[in-house]
C-alpha cells in the first residue's frame, strides 16, 4: 500500500502547463486515435491492461466503452486524461501526439463520468460543470 501511495507519476502537470513549446488545446476538433497502445499500471508491472489497442473516434461521435472488469475501459480514460502515458504506442488528438498538448487545457476539454462516480446530489450536468467555476448550463 505504501508503495502505491509513494509512487510519483512521470507526468509533471505544473511543468507541462508552463512549457511554452506545448500546444494549447482550446481549438481541438476532437479526433482521437490510439495506435498500437500497450499500457500497464505502474503498480501492476506484470499485467498489460491494453495490448496493441488501435482505434479512431471521429469528432462529434458518441462513444460508449463497455467490457468486463479489467478490460481497459478506465485505462483508456486515464490515458486520454494523461494521468499516465502508454508503455508503447501513441495517442493522437487531431493528428497531434497527446504529449504535445499542455496538460491543464487538455483536461479542460474533456468531461468524464466514471463507472462508479462520486456524484453530488445534483444532475449529471451539474456534476460535470462542478469543476469549472466559469461553466454554465
Amino acid at each position: 500500500m505504501f508503495e502505491i501511495l509513494e509512487y510519483r507519476t512521470k507526468i509533471d502537470a505544473i511543468a507541462m502547463n508552463e512549457n511554452r513549446n506545448l500546444k494549447d488545446a482550446a481549438d481541438m476538433k476532437g479526433k482521437i486515435e490510439f495506435k498500437n497502445v500497450w499500457f500497464r499500471y505502474p503498480y501492476e508491472k506484470d499485467r498489460f491492461i491494453l495490448r496493441g489497442a488501435n482505434f479512431v473516434i471521429e469528432p462529434e461521435t458518441d462513444v460508449c466503452i463497455i467490457g468486463k472488469l479489467g478490460s481497459g475501459k478506465t485505462a483508456i480514460i486515464d490515458l486520454l486524461m494523461r494521468f499516465y502515458d502508454p508503455d508503447f504506442g501513441e495517442i493522437f488528438i487531431d493528428d497531434v501526439s497527446i504529449t504535445s498538448y499542455k496538460l491543464h487545457p487538455l483536461r479542460k476539454q474533456m468531461s468524464v463520468v466514471m463507472e462508479k462516480p462520486t456524484i453530488f446530489n445534483y444532475t449529471i450536468l451539474d456534476n460535470i460543470l462542478y469543476g469549472d467555476n466559469m461553466a454554465s448550463n
